[in-house]
Parts: structure tokens; C-alpha cells; sequence
């Protein structure tokens, strides 16, 4: 699942062809580690999004947008400075390598035409984007600069001469021209070596999926050591490897992502067939670009929002931790309060007792009348004290104990409450898509006092109570399914959207998300309602789960108590259905909404 040196071609070659001679018109930086380049070309705007995330390295073009900072960052401002109204000249991919190159050509502040190269290394956690003279070969900027204590073998600094990464002693595949030229490099390699690593370790750009496509076509076993090739095997590995070597020399590119049909998850993607994939579903698509985007899209979102979101959870998990351990302490009052009737018991019997009691003793042995058996029962005295004095010290504990019961009990209502309203909190943060179900879930809080309100600079709220939206299903019979991503969402679909006569789901005894069936005067059938608590299942605490029990009931029997927090409802009148909540159960209806 890695970005290679024959997606990198395909990427070439398709931005070759659109934005040569193209105007950049606008610089954009959205995050930390993005570029979104607008260039004019052939009459037409493209948009170019030029990543280097560590997980997610990519270039290509896109169609999404992302809200931008105010104040742009450096890089930007450096980026604007040097290209804006720049011409595109070439676009190149250095030695087959995970780089592409972008030539720019534009005038300086004395009208002077110079020539850049913003080169955008794809390579993981080295990913980078750097801005580089043309003539002089020294860097301008880069949006991760890497210092000496950083890197002893590669600095990338203003200033610096631009050197290209490491290769690690591979060769680039485009150059081998002979058998005996491909023999030689894949014998150098040590020979216990298997073949599907030997390929892959000795060309740059070629990756480990690459190479076992290699080994597939040839029909040789890909964990075959390089010690026990002959001459006709070597013969057929080194015709496979022409064969995909001239599709990228011929620009022959097939972009696909294959995906697991049963759970909808995708495998892996690349810009040429792939015929040992053959057990998944293949889906072609017009570009390279496309085949990225759609593949990364959801994964690359996630990524972020997980990453934005990280400090909204923590602060959520420790006031939760506190909850947990502030229940647990409840439990242990509640326990003892319990004992409240053995005090009075206690008490009752030494009054019943008296005579036999004196003053000194450290404990009375006392027939337990209350029992039908006549037991005996060892009561602990203080010895300081007279024998009234002793039964009125477990009446006092009595009625402290029974004070204490009822107030534990409250105690521990109240605390469960709270427990079950942030765990609710946590689902909902987990199924945030945008910054602004953040900033609704932020705000929730601070209004439920669960965090302290953010003031700017000038007193004022920094909440801008940006309205975010619910998603919207279709059933395979033609219903809309809402789902609610967090408790404002919960209570405006259920108590604002929906008429009394839909149907509400919501998983039993656990957070999740309300949905809502929506009827529109038709009876939906068993497998909308199917569909909906799978849904019901899937956004809440039981995800992944199987057998997840569903109340659901018509709205008009769902209600809120007064003073109840945001998404807490109380409900009658329910059926229940058990649903899967797996990627595969999941998968259809997913499919289905695409």
C-alpha cells in the first residue's frame, strides 16, 4: 500500500500533460504538512494538493477543499513570494525515484525571469517539500526544515546546496538496458536472499507489491533464494520485469484500487494491472489522481481529525478516569452504609442486655432475639464507656449510616450519569468528519461546564457556533436514515426533524447516536429497519460488534426529562432487534450511499 516509483510516473505523466505552460494562480497552505497549488492551464483551473503527512505522502490533483488559516504560514508566504504568476515549465521525476519535480519559471522583484524547482519527496517520514534557485542549486525553503542534530547524513536548510535523498544503492529500472545487466544486480545481492526481496531492494521506485507482481507473471516462487535461479529462470523473471518496465516507458497506465468486496475495506491501488490482486474487486478509474484521492480521502480525514481532536479526548478520558475511580469509592461508602441495620441491631441488643453489660468489658456476647435460631452474636464495646452509652454510639451510627445511604445512592445516580454522558462524548468525537462537529462538541461542553469556555483577547467567546450536519442514509427500499453525530445533532433529528410517527433506534444500555427512520406516510418494510439499527449499532460504543441489541419505537414515545443533558432521552413502548455492526455488515449499506 505504498506510494511507488510507478504511481509517481503515472502522476508525471499525468500532470505533465495538463499543466505544462500553466500560470500558478493561488498558494495555499491548509496544514502543516499541505500545499494547495491553483494553476491556470489550457483554459481550465486545476487544483493541486501537494502532501507530505508521513502516512500519506501524495501529489495530485483534487477536487476537495479544506478551510485555510488566517495568518498563512511561512513556507506559504515564501511560496507566494517566489511563484505566484510563475509559468510551469517542466514537471520531472528524478531518477524513477518517490519525487516529483515541478520547473518553474517566474520574474523577481527586478523583472528578472528566474527559474525554481519546488520538488515534493514522497518518502514517508522523510516526506518533504522544497523550494530550490535553479541556478545556483541552493535551497530557498522547505515546509520541514531538517537541521544537523536532526539528520548527520542530510540537512535541508536555506541556504544549503540541494542533495538528492539516499538511494541505498539501487539502480533506476528505466536504465536497464540488457538480461546480463538485470542478471548482474540481482546476483550482487546476497544469495540467501529470496527473489521478491531481492527485486524490490535493488531498483529505486520499484515496492514490495511491484516485485511480487514480477514474480507472479514470471510463475516462480516469489520466496525462491537467488542461490537456486538457473539461467532459464533468470531468463523469465527478466522478461516480466521488461514488460512492466515498458508500460511506464510507454505511459501504458491502468490506475486501480482493489478493495475486499465482503467488507467494502480497500486493499491496495496502483497505476498498473496487478494480476496476483485477481481474488479482489477491481475498481478502474480515469486518473491517478482520482485513484488517490478516493483511495486516501477517508483515510487521510480520519488521520486529522483523530490528530485535531486529541486534546478534546484527553481532557474527556481524564475527567472520565476520575468518574470511574469516584464510582468506585461510591460503591465502597455504599457498602458500608448498608450496614446501617446491623448497627441498630446492635444497639437494640445491648439495651435489651443492659444488666448483663458493664462498664470496661471490650466486647459482650449477646443472644440475638431477632434470630428464629436464637443465635449468639459478639458485639465490639468501648470499654471507656457505660453500657447506655454504648448501645446510644451504634443508634448514632444507625442514623449516620442510613443518612449516608441515601445520599450515596443519589451520589452514585448522579456520578453514573455522568459516566454515561461522556462515554456519549467520546462516540461522538470518534465520529466528527468536520471542524466544525469539534467545535459543537467543544461548545457543548463548555456550556455543560464540563471544560472552561475559551476567551480571546478581547473577553469574548472564541466559539464562532459553526453548525454542522447530521448524515443522511437512503435504505435499500427508498427510506432516509439520519444518523445523529453528537448529542446537538441527537436532539435536533429526533426532537426538530423528525415527524412522531418515524421510527427512533438507539442501541440498548450504551452510548451512540440516535436515527431516525424517517416514514414520509409509507410503512417501511423489515429491511429499512434493519439497515437502521445496523446503523444505530455501527455509530455507537458497540461498533464492530455482533449481535448488538436495537430498542427502537416510534418518536412520539421518545421524551426529555427536564434539566437532562444534550442526546439524554428517556423511551417506552420499544421493540429490540439484534444487528451485526461489523465492517461486513456495514459494507452494504455503505456501498449502497456512495
Amino acid at each position: 500500500m505504498a506510494l511507488d516509483g510507478f504511481v509517481v510516473a503515472a502522476l508525471t505523466h499525468e500532470l505533465r500533460s495538463k499543466l505544462c505552460n500553466g500560470r500558478i494562480d493561488k498558494i495555499y497552505q491548509p496544514e502543516t504538512d499541505e500545499i494547495i497549488l491553483t494553476a491556470r492551464s489550457g483554459g481550465k483551473n486545476h487544483k493541486i494538493l501537494l502532501s507530505t503527512n508521513s502516512n500519506y505522502p501524495k501529489v495530485h490533483f483534487t477536487n476537495s477543499s479544506k478551510e485555510n488559516p488566517a495568518t498563512p504560514p511561512n513556507f506559504c508566504m515564501v511560496l507566494r513570494k517566489h511563484l505566484l504568476g510563475g509559468r510551469i515549465i517542466d514537471i520531472l521525476q528524478p531518477e524513477f525515484e518517490r519525487m516529483i519535480k515541478l520547473v518553474i519559471e517566474s520574474h523577481d522583484e527586478l523583472n528578472i525571469l528566474k527559474s525554481k524547482e519546488l520538488i515534493i519527496e514522497m518518502m514517508g517520514k522523510h516526506s518533504n517539500i522544497i523550494l530550490v534557485d535553479s541556478e545556483t542549486n541552493k535551497i530557498i525553503d522547505s515546509i520541514k526544515r531538517i537541521p544537523f542534530d536532526v539528520s548527520r547524513y542530510r540537512q535541508v536548510l536555506p541556504g544549503l546546496e540541494y542533495a538528492m535523498p539516499p538511494s541505498q544503492d539501487k539502480v533506476n529500472p528505466l536504465k536497464i538496458v540488457t538480461k546480463d545487466e538485470f542478471n548482474s544486480i540481482i546476483k550482487s545481492k546476497d544469495q540467501r536472499t529470496s527473489l521478491y526481496k531481492a527485486v524490490y531492494s535493488s531498483f529505486t521506485g520499484v515496492s514490495p507489491l511491484i516485485s511480487m507482481e514480477i514474480c507472479y507473471r514470471s510463475s516462480i516462487d516469489e520466496n525462491i533464494i537467488l542461490s537456486n535461479l538457473d539461467e532459464e529462470m533468470i531468463n523469465i523473471i527478466y522478461n516480466s520485469f521488461v514488460d512492466i518496465i515498458n508500460m511506464i516507458k510507454t505511459n501504458n497506465f491502468n490506475p486501480s484500487i482493489y478493495y475486499d468486496d465482503t467488507t467494502g475495506k480497500y486493499v491496495d491501488f496502483s497505476s498498473i494491472n496487478i494480476t496476483h490482486l485477481h481474488y479482489y474487486e477491481e475498481q478502474s478509474l480515469e486518473s491517478s489522481s482520482e485513484m488517490l484521492e478516493n483511495f486516501y480521502l477517508q483515510r487521510d480525514s480520519k488521520e486529522r481529525m483523530k490528530q485535531r481532536t486529541h486534546d478534546l479526548r484527553k481532557s474527556v478520558s481524564i475527567k472520565l478516569d476520575r468518574l470511574y475511580n469516584k464510582l468506585s469509592n461510591l460503591n465502597k461508602d455504599l457498602k458500608k452504609a448498608h450496614e446501617a441495620e446491623k448497627y441498630k441491631l446492635y444497639g437494640d441488643l445491648i439495651t435489651a442486655n443492659i444488666y448483663q453489660v458493664v462498664k470496661g468489658q471490650e466486647e459482650a456476647e449477646l443472644t440475638n432475639y431477632y434470630d428464629t435460631d436464637y443465635s449468639t452474636v459478639i458485639i465490639s464495646l468501648d470499654k471507656r464507656l457505660t453500657p447506655a452509652q454504648n448501645a446510644q454510639r451504634y443508634f448514632k451510627l444507625y442514623a449516620k449510616a442510613k443518612t449516608a445511604l441515601s445520599q450515596v445512592n443519589h451520589q452514585i445516580e448522579k456520578t453514573k450519569e455522568e459516566v454515561n454522558y461522556l462515554e456519549q462524548i467520546l462516540i461522538s468525537i470518534d465520529q466528527c468528519t468536520h471542524i466544525s462537529d469539534i467545535e459543537e462538541i467543544r461548545t457543548e461542553l463548555e456550556e455543560t461546564g464540563f471544560i472552561k469556555r475559551r476567551i480571546n483577547k478581547k473577553g469574548m467567546s472564541s466559539n464562532q457556533n459553526k453548525k454542522s450536519n447530521y448524515l443522511k442514509y437512503m435504505s435499500s427500499e427508498g427510506f432516509e436514515i439520519l444518523v445523529g453525530k453528537n448529542n446537538k445533532q441527537n436532539d435536533e433529528i429526533t426532537f426538530k426533524v423528525s415527524s412522531k410517527d418515524d421510527l427512533w433506534f438507539h442501541v440498548k444500555d450504551m452510548p451512540g447516536s440516535h436515527v431516525i427512520l424517517k416514514q414520509n406516510d409509507k410503512t417501511p418494510g423489515n429491511s429499512s429497519i434493519l439497515q437502521a439499527a445496523t446503523l444505530a449499532a455501527y455509530y455507537s460504543k458497540g461498533k464492530n460488534s455482533t449481535k448488538v441489541a436495537v430498542d427502537y419505537t416510534e418518536r412520539r414515545n421518545v421524551k426529555k426529562q427536564s434539566g437532562a443533558k444534550p442526546g439524554m432521552v428517556i423511551y417506552d413502548n420499544y421493540s429490540t432487534v439484534l444487528v451485526d455492526s461489523d465492517d461486513k455488515s456495514i459494507a452494504n449499506i455503505l456501498r449502497q450511499n456512495l
